[in-house]
């Protein structure tokens, strides 16, 4: 079972983070079915390890409260919707002892992830990379940013200081 618990949270968390932020730089978009397995994952998670009433109420609560908190930003135009459900599922999966710093994390890699494109928007395109749709778009002023980069940054930063991390470890 120990074995399993270190599978989700080494492999298959950062996997479906990576996949919602390659997802979100490309296209802008961040399926439900990432978010849908990250909840999954928590899920299974917590059926192996065998975690506390206290410490699922504790990752509940996290969730609860990214969700909020996303869906505030969500509706004033600060992130999209996926951006918004990826934060609440990664809350959800750090749990509530490891959220402050998590969201700190997320908002000084997205403040640098916006300064980044802002910056680069400001100057020409080179020819070679003209030719991809996703870096047209990318470079495009009238686009917003791809969060969903930021928020996987900002828990792979963070993932090997949490709670989950020392469960799945054992320790």
């Amino acid at each position: 079972m120990q074995l399993i618990a270190e599978f989700l949270v080494l492999i298959v968390f950062p996997a479906l983070l990576l996949a919602a932020a390659g997802w979100d730089l490309a296209s802008y978009t961040i399926p439900n079915a990432i978010q849908l397995a990250l909840l999954a994952t928590f899920f299974v998670f917590v059926l192996i390890c065998g975690m506390t009433p206290a410490s699922i109420g504790s990752h509940a609560l996290a969730g609860v409260v990214g969700l909020a908190c996303g869906f505030a930003f969500f509706a004033l135009g600060y992130v999209g919707g996926g951006d918004a459900k990826l934060f609440a599922c990664t809350a959800l999966m750090l749990g509530f002892h490891d959220l402050l710093e998590y969201t700190l994390l997320a908002a000084v890699f997205g403040g640098a992830l916006t300064l980044g494109l802002l910056v680069l928007r400001r100057h020409p395109l080179p020819q070679f990379l003209a030719v991809q749709h996703w870096i047209l778009r990318l470079h495009d002023e009238q686009e917003g940013i791809p969060y969903g980069v930021a928020l996987a940054l900002g828990a792979f930063i963070i993932l090997p200081h949490t709670e989950i991390f020392r469960i799945a470890a054992g320790v």
